[in-house]
């Protein structure tokens, strides 16, 4: 069966379809609106397709508290009280129009990921074109039936998911008659690593579902990216910064622009290299073609002597018999004179 497509603006997003390419700008911004606008200048620059951000306030995440299940202990944000996270990271709601304006103007598509229903009716009334659900979000039923009822495209991370639960959330989506969403293989570590990629599950997911599939990428480099479309990814995510050097709660495991461009370039690359199924020969091969082996005579022969071991063989170029044949010449022989460096023919055989 076909993995169907989906549709977000003018592009089709699915199988048979350049792959789309988000520029996840989440916290590095850092606090400056002119450097969140510098971001979506340069991931058009870069190549992406898209720019995400996040919405969300400290408060919309979770409560004000140091008990000890608000603490962070390990990871890129050891040590970090949850609250004091979203305060650093999260971005501004007043400047969420302005920077969907200059997207906009930009040429690039503009999303966000809500995080509650406040923000998805906050997007809504932005006229946002589709929507992200978070892996640590596909949990939140009530959200995912919130976010699917709005009708709009959906994309959703299924990092730390059990198949059972992504199937809950599949059938949330679907039972709101929304029929226009994808899954992202994610590996919900900051960064994630190799070893726990288990991209292979992008064609599980893809035949599973029957959707579009893509990554949501955590690793560090584009290697992961690149792996992923050739098998079948039809969505890169990739945080997004101009410098790891501005320190954000996420510039460690962040592209910078000349990065997140080679990525975009190599891509395009696999993508044209993955092609379709072909036995033809192309004009570059036909060339090449002229160098394979084929008969040829290596010592001078006279008429009526025979062809052997000695005085012909399979070497290149191609402009002898075929190879398949040499069996079939040897004991016979010359019609005429051969010099040697002669390709041989039916014609010399009597």
């Amino acid at each position: 069966m076909k993995n169907k497509r989906i549709k977000i603006g003018n592009r089709e997003i699915g199988e048979g379809c350049p792959c789309y390419i988000i520029a996840e700008m989440s916290a590095n911004h850092a606090g400056d609106l002119n450097r969140a606008v510098e971001i979506i200048h340069a991931a058009k620059e870069a190549g992406a397709d898209c720019i995400k951000i996040q919405t969300y306030t400290p408060d919309t995440m979770t409560i004000n508290s140091d008990k000890k299940y608000f603490h962070i202990d390990d990871g890129t944000w050891k040590g970090e009280n949850l609250y004091g996270l979203y305060q650093k990271a999260n971005t501004p709601w007043e400047w969420h129009g302005w920077l969907k304006e200059e997207a906009e103007k930009t040429g690039i598509h503009f999303f966000s990921t809500p995080f509650d229903k406040s923000a998805v009716d906050f997007l809504e009334e932005l006229g946002v074109e589709f929507y992200k659900i978070a892996s640590f979000e596909i949990v939140d039923i009530p959200l995912i039936k919130y976010i699917a009822s709005k009708k709009k495209p959906i994309i959703m991370s299924t990092g730390m998911a059990t198949l059972g639960e992504i199937e809950e959330a599949v059938e949330t989506i679907k039972a709101q008659g929304n029929n226009q969403f994808c899954l992202m293989k994610c590996s919900s570590a900051y960064p994630a690593v190799p070893e726990q990629m288990n991209l292979k599950t992008i064609s599980h997911l893809k035949n599973t579902f029957n959707v579009p599939v893509g990554l949501s990428d955590h690793s560090l480099g584009s290697v992961s990216a690149v792996v992923a479309v050739a098998m079948g990814a039809s969505i890169i995510e990739k945080h997004f910064c101009l410098s790891r050097e501005i320190k954000s709660p996420d510039s460690t495991f962040s592209m910078e622009p000349d990065e997140f461009k080679r990525m975009v370039e190599d891509i395009r690359a696999a993508e044209k290299s993955i092609g379709k199924v072909s036995y033809s020969i192309s004009e570059n091969e036909a060339v090449s073609r002229s160098h394979r082996r084929s008969i040829f005579v290596v010592k001078d022969i006279k008429r009526g002597e025979a062809f052997t071991e000695e005085n012909i063989k399979v070497i290149r170029p191609a402009d002898g018999l075929e190879p398949k044949y040499y069996e079939q010449v040897l004991n016979r022989k010359a019609s005429e004179n051969i010099e040697r460096g002669t390709p041989l023919k039916w014609t010399m055989i009597s």
